[in-house]
């Protein structure tokens, strides 16, 4: 949703590089640049003036006049702002200290609240809860049904009395919600009400209705990030119609210009809490406007990766895997092994998100798109095709064991010979940093392989010291060498009165100030 900001953004700071001074036409160049680039974006303007002007006013100050890379801190600058007009801190759910805590979802119909109390229901689950979703909007046809399916999928409990369609009412749904969830062991109360086609008065009534019933904690605003300019209206509309505590955005990762997300916490006053970014249940987590701008400036966004990694790998099966890598070169480290890893990298998610996380992968995004995840499918289909003892002894694959394991699973026998191959140059990798020889190819680093042996290489290949072509010089040179030599035997170092060696040497009083 942000590649075209992201671009914009990345040429402006690319003029910037190799100034060791910024003008002040420099200044007002890439504010204009970056005014463009917002305003393409589809964020609202009032939004844009406030950023554009923090922004010169502080890289026209001392930070940046002073600093030692001006287009480092000039890119540090609007990432801070950024992070500002996103929301600042990330905000969390405020839960009742008796439960059960009520979250009440609104929006306008099509934002995706059904599917998104799906998906909530689901992360709350993953964070120990139990929650209980709420059918409360009867009029849209199937609505009833729908969270039903949804519910049965996130593995979590609903609510549904009435059939909808038109049938029931959904204040008195609500208002029993809260007792069923008491008698029923629920901690947390997720109530799903009507969308409205734009703002509808009979509908932004009953949402108050439904406000007044329950009591809610959190009334979050559900907001499709793909609607531009019109999320920021409705959800003003909205905010002085009813009144929200916090928003969530659907739909963050269709093609859109995502200026809704930029403007909606800056104009509204009320902070991005969720932001829901694929089809699947759960695609799904907490907003962190820190993480966005980074993502934004492709930066990266390390962090998440990291959480989603930490759910995903226990800590016993890494230990177990860095064992095996460490011990005997990788030999222990087998098929079925790099079968399992790749499964387990699969249910981190999309190899081209997982990917995105990763800082300056803006610059190759066309590639990581063009990514065919179901390589990762043809990979495990070729594996599986495999004997028991070809998988743990991957050198025993001859020809004729290609050509079956290539007809078993459907695939060129040159896709397996190249598997193989590339198992082998992973393994050897993988071995040598579970050994601490780090990333190959980096001499001169600790632990980052390729030193030692460079080191030997360059020491048998050095030459000698070359002696002078001119007799006199040499000899001069031959009897300087010499005193050194003699010096050495005596204890004295040379360049001291003789006889005084280094040991018993006192610097001068001025060298020993200095020294403290």
């Amino acid at each position: 949703m942000f590649d075209t900001l992201s671009d914009r953004l990345a040429a402006t700071f690319k003029n910037l590089r190799g100034k060791g001074r910024l003008s002040e036409a420099d200044i007002d160049a890439t504010a204009r640049e970056i005014r463009i680039a917002l305003l393409e974006a589809d964020v609202a303007l009032p939004v844009v003036r406030s950023f554009i002007a923090n922004v010169k006013e502080r890289a026209r100050g001392a930070e940046v006049s002073q600093a030692l890379n001006p287009a480092q801190q000039v890119v540090k600058i609007v990432n801070e702002e950024l992070i500002s007009i996103l929301g600042g801190e990330t905000r969390r759910l405020r839960f009742a200290k008796n439960p059960p805590t009520v979250i009440m979802l609104a929006g306008l119909q099509g934002a995706g609240k059904t599917t998104l109390a799906g998906k909530l229901g689901l992360w709350l689950k993953g964070q120990g809860h139990s929650p209980l979703l709420v059918a409360c909007d009867l009029q849209r046809p199937n609505a009833v049904n729908q969270l039903s399916v949804v519910a049965d999928r996130a593995g979590v409990a609903v609510y549904a009395p009435e059939p909808g369609n038109g049938v029931g009412d959904p204040v008195q749904v609500a208002k029993d919600s809260i007792e069923y969830a008491k008698t029923k062991v629920h901690d947390i109360v997720i109530v799903d009400t009507a969308g409205r086609l734009g703002i509808d008065q009979e509908l932004m009534q009953q949402a108050a209705d439904i406000r007044d019933a329950v009591s809610p904690d959190e009334i979050l605003f559900v907001v499709d990030a793909m609607i531009g300019q019109n999320a920021v209206n409705t959800a003003e509309a909205f905010r002085d119609g009813v009144g929200f505590d916090g928003v969530v955005l659907s739909k963050l990762d269709g093609d859109a210009r995502g200026g809704a997300a930029l403007s909606i916490a800056h104009v509204t006053g009320k902070q991005i809490m969720f932001a829901s970014n694929g089809e699947k249940l759960d695609d799904f987590d907490a907003f962190h406007p820190d993480r966005m701008a980074s993502r934004i400036l492709d930066m990266g966004d390390l962090l998440t990766l990291i959480e989603q990694a930490e759910k995903t790998f226990s800590q016993e099966e890494a230990a177990k895997m860095a064992s095996k890598l460490a011990s005997s070169k990788g030999k222990d480290f087998t098929f079925d092994d790099f079968l399992a890893q790749m499964e387990q990298v699969r249910k981190m998610g999309s190899i081209s998100k997982l990917l995105g996380m990763l800082p300056g992968m803006g610059q190759i995004k066309d590639q990581i798109n063009n990514i065919d995840e179901r390589d990762i499918d043809r990979m495990a289909a070729i594996i599986k095709s495999m004997t028991p003892k070809e998988r743990a002894d991957p050198t025993i694959i001859n020809g004729s064991r290609r050509a079956r394991i290539a007809k078993g699973s459907g695939s060129e026998v040159s896709a397996v010979k190249g598997l193989v191959e590339r198992f082998f140059e992973a393994r050897k990798m993988m071995s040598k940093m579970a050994q601490g020889g780090g990333m190959p190819g980096m001499p001169g680093m600790p632990g980052m392989g390729g030193g030692p042996g460079r080191q030997k290489k360059q020491v048998k290949q050095a030459k000698g010291k070359r002696k002078s072509g001119n007799p006199m010089k040499r000899k001069a040179e031959e009897q300087a060498a010499a005193a050194r030599r003699e010096a050495a035997q005596n204890g004295s170092v040379p360049g001291l009165p003789a006889g005084q060696s280094g040991q018993n040497f006192e610097l001068p009083d001025e060298f020993k100030k200095f020294m403290g």
